[in-house]
């Protein structure tokens, strides 16, 4: 059974999106906080206080959710726990950043909170849909 046209155009955003999340991760990773403290002060003070293993789990939700996006292009029933770690990664990721910083009183609300609950819907989509490709025998 070949894959349907709109299954391959997702499997393609997905790959594309987490392939951001690798490239911004790699970017924060090296990223030169003194040149950060400047414009930033409070990101700065965040980022350098990160423990190595928010790193680390931060490293598993894109690598694994890109990993995912692979398996399902490839059509693989892997991708499915791949795409639950991801999920599971991002929000141990978010939890540690939102009970353990003060990024919300730095941040505000709003621009503290958008784009983590952007990724956060996204990894369960990804996560959703794969399940749902296995339900109809789309990835073996």
């Amino acid at each position: 059974m070949s894959a349907p046209r709109s299954f391959i155009l997702i499997a393609i955003a997905f790959l594309l999106w987490n392939l951001m999340g690798v490239a911004s991760f790699v970017m924060q990773y090296l990223m030169d906080l003194n040149a950060l403290e400047k414009s930033d002060p409070g990101g700065a003070k965040i980022f350098a206080a990160m423990p190595a293993w928010l790193w680390l789990d931060y490293a598993v939700a894109v690598l694994a959710g890109t990993g995912g996006a692979i398996t399902l292009l490839l059509r693989r029933r892997v991708a499915v726990p791949l795409f639950l770690l991801s999920l599971i990664a991002v929000v141990v990721q978010f939890g540690y950043v939102f009970i353990a910083t003060d990024i919300i009183a730095i941040k505000g609300v709003v621009v503290a909170m958008a784009f983590p609950i952007l990724i956060f819907v996204i990894a369960i989509l990804q996560w959703r849909y794969a399940t749902a490709q296995v339900a109809k025998r789309v990835i073996r």
